[in-house]
């Protein structure tokens, strides 16, 4: 049982999520709720390595492997940051958690969302958001934001569209499954819009007194 929050953001690259964490930080700060903002995978020593690894396209990477390294480094993460935050009484802002394994490597790679999630379990220790916010962004609209970013494409980021159209429809099975903890967003309203939805979808746990946060599986 933890006293902070955990909140996740999900989506393909591109769709928005780290200007909508970084919108959603400014407003909990302003109303005083403590803030850590993460990322996946990152936001430690061992995770940054694992993700220089896991992104480089020199590097051929197994999907089982991949799978693998992308919960080492969610682990070592969890273990190192998020859980002493929650524990705290810290809102933790992830950008990506075990959504992102269930759609990437769970679907877009073929491993199976079940074999996936397994091992994640064990990696967080059965860690689970309290609210996920998915953005969601048609393939065209995708293209065009990483077009104007310009930035080389990573290892993933290479993938052919039938690669991210699997993610995306992951993605949209699984918030289906869990409405309680899921809210979709469209990733085309402006930042300010997103923002003010992703806050909607909050208030219930704004509202309620601070109290087991970063809810654990059975």
């Amino acid at each position: 049982m933890h006293a902070g929050r955990l909140i996740t953001v999900e989506g393909l690259d591109g769709a928005g999520k780290s200007t909508l964490v970084e919108g959603l930080a400014a407003v909990l700060a302003d109303r005083g709720r403590p803030v850590e903002v993460l990322r996946e995978p990152g936001g430690v020593e061992l995770s940054e390595r694992l993700r220089e690894l896991v992104k480089d396209p020199a590097m051929t990477v197994h999907p089982r492997a991949e799978a693998l390294i992308y919960a080492a480094a969610r682990a070592e993460l969890v273990c190192e940051r998020v859980l002493p935050a929650l524990e705290e009484g810290r809102w933790v802002l992830l950008d990506r958690f075990v959504d992102s394994s269930l759609a990437y490597q769970g679907a877009g790679r073929g491993m199976g969302v079940e074999q996936v999630a397994a091992i994640n379990a064990f990696a967080t220790g059965g860690l689970v958001a309290d609210r996920t916010l998915l953005l969601r962004i048609e393939p065209e609209e995708r293209r065009r934001r990483l077009a104007v970013r310009g930035e080389q494409a990573d290892r993933l980021e290479r993938e052919p569209e039938a690669f991210f159209a699997a993610i995306a429809d992951a993605y949209e099975e699984l918030a289906a499954a869990e409405p309680g903890r899921f809210t979709v967003l469209e990733a085309t309203c402006s930042p300010a819009e997103l923002v003010a939805a992703a806050l909607a979808a909050l208030e219930p746990l704004l509202a309620a007194p601070p109290h087991a946060g970063g809810q654990a599986l059975a």
